[in-house]
């Protein structure tokens, strides 16, 4: 042993971890589980799948591959076979033991399904169109054909149980024919095409195929556990499949969306929304075991409901993301790879069986991506490139097998059969995926989009999650909440309207009379959201999130700061404040609107209607003035006021005013910004007109203009000045006191 640790120091460091456990589980008077063995062994998996994969990374392979690895070398492919005993001290075969990380490998099972389930991106899927549907259907089809015939044909021997035959030919089919979408989306994103449409289609492909495999998964787990085919089993589980899906689709969909807004809004301990998600994962879970099917399933559907959660926001989301990643995924993968001996692939048939294991999944997978890619379309280039994108496998291979392994669908030598070939497959993709992508020409209509695209995310509403509207029941507070829809509208954000009660009434009556009045503005809300899905629908008919599902809460308070603030723990991106009370003594904002101000730290938009905005603040139409002056602020303004000329097709002015000073740089400055936001305006279809004028102060050009185009609002991007007042500067100032018309103020 001292000469394989002087030659070989990396397998011997994790050894000196665990020796003591190890000695102390050996010792004839050790009965049952050892729980510091237990820890040791913890310990090791996470250590050593870190640190490999690590290596894998800077290898520029998936660093799940490096937990799997990891997991072999400390099983008996190597550690057991040059230390059989220690190996066999550290990591012993008695259940009472096994069971302790058996218990811990399978609730990463779930959560491994979750976090898959999360990062299905149905959206991606809707606007791939029949490309990504016909390459990934092939893509399982073929592969799955070929997984199923070679299982028919295998020796006896290699069987768990050979009058069980067909039950380990559906296991060995599935496990050649679903793909990786983590893997997938890891390499195209590291190649910048996750915009491109040839990264979508791939994307989307093994989105399909991952929840097409799942579900047939679950149905041959089914059938699994009954041994042979019966009808009826088969029929309820197939029938129970359907109905689970069609309620979680629909009425599921709704329940988990309330579920995680009602826990982030309503609980102040930490982590709340993950314990959340983690019991819907497992209550759905449960009810795919009690319809006959197994808990993947419910896993999987509860990932994909939770991922489309309105107000699950990227802290949340990293929350869960870190707990899986850091500790259950090396886990589970560190334990797949001790179940597998590689040393049986000294035996020629099992070597050459799985050559041929290898052969049929790696071009069962390219045969179908191809095909299907050119049945939808695609060119021989992109073809190439989707057929070798969904050749990964990785994890889900692993979790295939450890399930069929367990159920005893697959013996010990298939088991370590499809490790290997996950492994080799999964290791082959990277390089031979960036090396097609990187001969894929841009055409100038693909072009064009990303430079769109990359405009678009250059901007904060596209961040924006979730909306707060404060109101009261005035001209202005409708007004308000019709600009609030206009902006949740097209991209279905999550809204809470507060109405402002400024009365100081406390009788019974005035509250149910607050709560109408609150109940009224969030219909309007929901109106004219629903008008700005519909026109944004039209425009880009698979890009957008649909309105028709915003979700709205309804509350009623006064015009405190704190109350405020206290709804804004909540997770807000933007205050929208509308108040029959707007300004105070000409030129400053009223105390009401002050004190909501106070109360928000985030980004903030302030309504004051004017004019017939005021009398009729639903039916009266829109033209928008938007001055801009380089500023991030300015550009935010400029940002919502496109916002409300697509959604409401109204006319937009795009004003520059130039410095009595300006010089032949300040021009080209002009120029640059004018530029930019009429571009911007573009993007969107919005037809701005661009205007400029010269030496003058900015609130008299912007009055001028208005006048002169006949706008009946302004929007202008502002920055909130220090102070225990609500001040955007002397231009808004003036503003407040001299325009005619409506003003929407977009604080920073």
């Amino acid at each position: 042993m001292s000469r394989i640790c002087v030659r070989f120091p990396w397998l011997c460091a994790p050894l000196a971890l665990l020796a003591p456990a190890a000695a102390l589980a050996a010792e004839p008077g050790q009965q049952g589980p050892s729980q510091l063995l237990f820890v040791g062994q913890l310990a090791v998996l996470l250590l050593w799948g870190r640190v490999i994969g690590e290596l894998m990374l800077r290898l520029k392979q998936p660093a799940v591959m490096g937990q799997l690895i990891a997991g072999v070398l400390l099983g008996p492919s190597l550690f057991g076979w040059l230390l059989p005993d220690l190996q066999h001290a550290l990591f012993p075969d008695r259940p009472e033991q096994k069971a302790m990380l058996d218990a811990i490998s399978q609730v990463g099972i779930l959560l491994l399904l979750l976090l898959t389930g999360m990062e299905t991106d149905l959206k991606l899927v809707r606007q791939s169109g029949r490309a990504a549907l016909f390459a990934s259907l092939a893509g399982i089809l073929v592969p799955f054909a070929c997984g199923v015939a070679m299982g028919e044909f295998l020796p006896d021997s290699m069987l768990p149980d050979p009058h069980k035959r067909l039950v380990t030919a559906l296991f060995l089919g599935i496990a050649l024919s679903i793909g990786s979408v983590q893997i997938v989306a890891l390499v195209v994103r590291e190649m910048n095409f996750m915009r491109r449409t040839v990264g979508q289609v791939i994307i989307a492909s093994s989105i399909i195929g991952d929840s097409i495999g799942w579900i047939v998964i679950s149905m041959i787990f089914s059938l699994a556990a009954h041994g042979a085919v019966e009808p009826w089993s088969l029929a309820r589980s197939a029938i129970g499949t359907l109905a689970f899906l069609i309620v979680s689709l629909t009425v599921g969909r709704r329940a988990v969306f309330f579920a995680i807004r009602w826990v982030n809004d309503t609980f102040l301990s930490d982590f709340a929304v993950v314990t959340a998600i983690l019991l819907i994962m497992s209550a759905m879970a449960l009810i795919t075991a009690a319809i006959g099917v197994h808990t993947v399933l419910g896993a999987f559907v509860a990932g994909v409901l939770v991922g489309e959660s309105p107000i699950l926001t990227k802290h949340i989301d990293e929350q869960l993301r870190g707990l899986i990643t850091a500790f259950f995924a090396p886990i589970f993968f560190g334990l797949a790879g001790l179940s597998a001996d590689l040393t049986i692939l000294g035996n020629a048939q099992i070597a050459i069986i799985t050559a041929i294991l290898i052969a049929i999944a790696s071009i069962g997978k390219f045969s179908g991506g191809f095909v299907g890619g050119a049945l939808g379309g695609l060119s021989t280039r992109e073809n190439l490139a989707l057929g070798l994108g969904m050749n990964a496998r990785g994890s889900t291979e692993v979790i295939i097998a450890s399930i069929g392994l367990a159920m005893g669908a697959l013996s010990q030598d298939l088991f370590t059969m499809i490790v290997a070939m996950a492994v080799l497959t999964t290791l082959a993709m990277p390089p031979t995926l960036r090396w097609a992508l990187a001969r894929i020409p841009m055409h100038k209509a693909e072009r064009q989009r990303l430079e769109r695209e990359e405009m678009e995310t250059k901007g904060f509403l596209p961040k924006v999650e979730r909306l707060l509207l404060a109101v009261d029941d005035s001209g202005n507070g409708k007004f308000a909440a019709r600009i609030a829809g206009m902006i949740a509208g097209p991209g279905g954000l999550p809204t809470t309207v507060m109405h402002i009660d400024t009365t100081g009434k406390r009788s019974k009556t005035a509250a149910e009379v607050a709560q109408e009045k609150a109940a009224e503005a969030s219909e309007t809300v929901k109106e004219f959201a629903s008008q700005a899905g519909k026109i944004e629908e039209q425009r880009a008919p698979d890009e957008k999130k649909s309105a028709s599902a915003i979700d709205i809460t309804t509350k009623v308070e006064k015009p405190k700061a704190d109350a405020i603030a206290a709804e804004a723990e909540k997770g807000y991106d933007l205050l929208i404040i509308g108040l029959d009370k707007t300004v105070a003594g000409k030129t400053q904002f009223h105390g009401d609107v002050t004190k909501l101000a106070l109360g928000f730290k985030g980004a903030l938009a302030v309504v004051e209607a004017r004019g017939r905005h005021r009398e009729r603040p639903l039916p009266s139409k829109l033209s928008i003035l938007v001055p801009v002056n380089g500023t991030e602020a300015s550009r935010r303004g400029a940002e919502v006021a496109v916002m409300l000329a697509r959604v409401s097709q109204a006319p937009l002015t795009v004003l520059y005013v130039t410095p009595a000073d300006a010089n032949k740089r300040s021009r080209q400055y002009e120029e640059a910004i004018l530029k930019d936001i009429v571009a911007l305006a573009e993007t969107y279809n919005v037809n701005a007109r661009s205007a400029v004028r010269a030496d003058e102060a900015a609130e008299a050009a912007i009055l001028k203009e208005m006048a002169a185009r006949r706008h009946n609002i302004t929007v202008i991007g502002v920055g909130r000045r220090p102070g225990d007042k609500l001040f955007f500067g002397d231009t808004a100032a003036g503003l407040l006191e001299k325009s005619e018309y409506s003003l929407l103020f977009v604080a920073s």
